[in-house]
């Protein structure tokens, strides 16, 4: 695999940025590793990460590089900072950068592919609302989207003070109940498209402190026709339980089941 620290501009947000690449590269003599390469467009998921962290923090807590190496599977990472990977009522267009410039700039950097079938998003906490957000927005563009413990309910205030300023901050002071920040409006939307819809996986862990959240969201799902997958078991918020789950996502991905 070619790991890439890419700095670029950004016109969007009119400033310098970051995001973290894995690319497949085809090897035969690498010790401990089975590195595949599909063609010359990779099959690409977008791993997006949560509010403390950055572009760089799927790589450094688990072996991300690791688990996709036998599959292909580019894997693009970008920076967004505290955004909720929105276009902020007091800060920068997240949203706008995140759906629409990034994957372009991507593709102009990296040879990865365009087709609906080979792209995929994922995210923990603030990035499983963000990898939500992002294919049941735009169901044209993706085959599959998972959350890992994601903070899924951006209709309900928070009351613990820094989380309320971050509310503020990213959303205003307006409501988010069935607007297109509202995932649980989104999932409506997306039910009544009439295209190919995107696979759906949500897992969370018991003793998470979005738990409760995340069964709602899970009943919100069960309700809906889209093709829904949720896996619970005992975790909290942490990196040990994400690294184990996000080689069930990756074994979970429609390409990982059906391309050879």
């Amino acid at each position: 695999m070619a790991l890439i620290q890419c700095h670029f501009f950004s016109e969007v947000l009119q400033l310098s940025t970051s995001m973290t690449v894995i690319l497949p590269q085809q090897t035969r003599t690498q010790i401990g590793m089975q590195n595949v390469k599909r063609g010359a467009r990779h099959p690409t998921l977008y791993l997006l990460h949560g509010m403390s962290d950055d572009d760089t923090i799927w790589l450094r807590r688990t072996s991300i590089e690791r688990y996709v190496a036998p599959l292909g599977l580019a894997v693009v990472m970008p920076q967004v900072h505290r955004s909720a990977y929105t276009d902020m009522a007091y800060g920068n267009r997240y949203w706008t950068f995140l759906s629409e410039e990034l994957p372009e700039l991507a593709r102009s950097f990296f040879p990865l592919s365009d087709a609906r079938e080979d792209n995929f998003v994922a995210g923990l906490s603030m990035g499983g609302y963000g990898a939500m957000k992002w294919a049941l927005s735009k169901p044209d563009r993706f085959a599959a989207a998972a959350s890992l413990s994601g903070g899924l309910n951006r209709a309900k205030v928070p009351e613990d003070p820094q989380r309320l300023r971050d509310y503020i901050l990213t959303f205003g002071e307006k409501t988010v109940a069935g607007t297109e920040n509202d995932l649980f409006w989104l999932l409506q939307q997306c039910d009544k498209y009439d295209g190919p819809k995107p696979k759906l996986y949500q897992c969370c862990g018991t003793e998470d402190f979005l738990y409760k959240d995340n069964i709602l969201f899970r009943e919100a799902c069960r309700k809906t026709s889209l093709d829904f997958t949720y896996e619970e078991e005992p975790g909290s918020h942490e990196w040990g339980y994400w690294d184990r789950k996000i080689q069930d996502v990756l074994s979970w991905l429609p390409m990982a089941k059906h391309r050879d």
